[in-house]
């Protein structure tokens, strides 16, 4: 979840053993409220890149600008252009099991919970929820928070999240969002991302965490993006793997087929066994079958020539008591 990498720059030079914990967080236990903060609308901020703002994409740089929320408030957004597609850029977003190991100063982040969902016009094409527990540390403090993220890639190029309220963060509140669309100079090879965080923090965090999160933070945020997402690009093209979509690729990805294709292939494939498995069974039933008909039969066929046996033996005492009788 981005939300870690607008506090990751606090905890420069921390040693994480050194750290305290926060005795806020629960897992057990719901948050004292539902939502403070307004949260994030998937889909197009909408934002006009002049051509001020173009230069300094154009340097790698990330442009910093306001936007409102539905109440009217001001919020920061970055955008930030990244040299790799946008499915590589999805990949870095999405593995938050291991943000550990990409965004610095992150001490923990699992996912405890992952919720698919079928997208329809109800529930706005929303694909997927995942539930992530997150601990970041920065000076003499550690914090952990429980995130709700709502992932909608197809419909709105988007992901949003708020916390989870059924758990008790040491974030008295937080929303955010990523929208993550094709470069418009480049579509196949560079993507252009959008993000934007509101975060509200409890009285005894320290005033200098406070201050951070209001300057410095939106543009740190989007850094380990950008620098994980062109090292795993730059990573694919050596190895050959490289592909500018899952749709599109000519070449067969490392992992697999594209998803699409995959997906078919690998139905087909159940389907075959499934089509094995049933005449396999029908083979067998029958071959059962015959076998019990033919003991039957053979135990039939036994049971008479025994009868038969008895009464030519009965028949035959009768015969030779009856001669000697006369």
């Amino acid at each position: 979840m981005a939300l870690i990498g607008i506090l990751f720059a606090i905890a420069v030079s921390v040693n994480p053993s050194s750290l305290l914990f926060a005795d806020a967080s629960n897992f057990n236990k719901p948050h004292s409220h539902t939502g403070k903060v307004s949260p994030f609308t998937p889909g197009d901020p909408k934002i006009k890149l002049d051509g001020s703002a173009k230069s300094i994409l154009k340097k790698g740089k990330p442009y910093q600008t306001q936007t409102e929320d539905e109440g009217g408030s001001g919020r920061g957004l970055v955008v930030q252009d990244v040299d790799a597609p946008t499915h590589v850029v999805w990949s870095r977003i999405l593995d938050y099991d291991n943000y550990a190991k990409m965004v610095p100063k992150t001490i923990d982040s699992k996912n405890y919970k992952v919720i698919p969902h079928k997208p329809t016009k109800a529930n706005n094409f929303l694909e997927k929820e995942i539930y992530t527990r997150m601990k970041v540390g920065f000076p003499m403090l550690k914090l952990e928070f429980f995130v709700r993220h709502f992932l909608y890639v197809e419909a709105h190029k988007s992901l949003t999240w708020t916390l989870d309220y059924t758990k008790e963060s040491d974030f008295d509140d937080s929303c955010g969002y990523w929208y993550i669309i094709p470069h418009p100079d480049d579509p196949e090879g560079r993507t252009r991302l959008y993000y934007s965080v509101q975060v509200g923090l409890f009285d005894w965090v320290p005033k200098f965490a406070v201050d951070f999160l209001s300057s410095k933070a939106l543009t740190d945020a989007t850094a380990w993006v950008k620098k994980y997402s062109e090292i795993e690009w730059n990573k694919m093209k050596k190895d050959g793997t490289a592909f500018a979509t899952p749709q599109t690729a000519k070449k067969e990805p490392a992992f697999g087929l594209p998803f699409g294709k995959r997906k078919k292939e690998e139905e087909e494939r159940l389907a075959r066994e499934e089509a094995e498995k049933k005449a396999l069974a029908e083979q067998a039933e029958t071959e059962s079958r015959s076998k019990l008909v033919m003991v039957r039969a053979g135990l039939r066929r036994y049971v008479l020539v025994s009868v038969v046996l008895v009464l030519a033996a009965y028949n035959a005492v009768m015969f030779f008591g009856d001669n000697q009788g006369q």
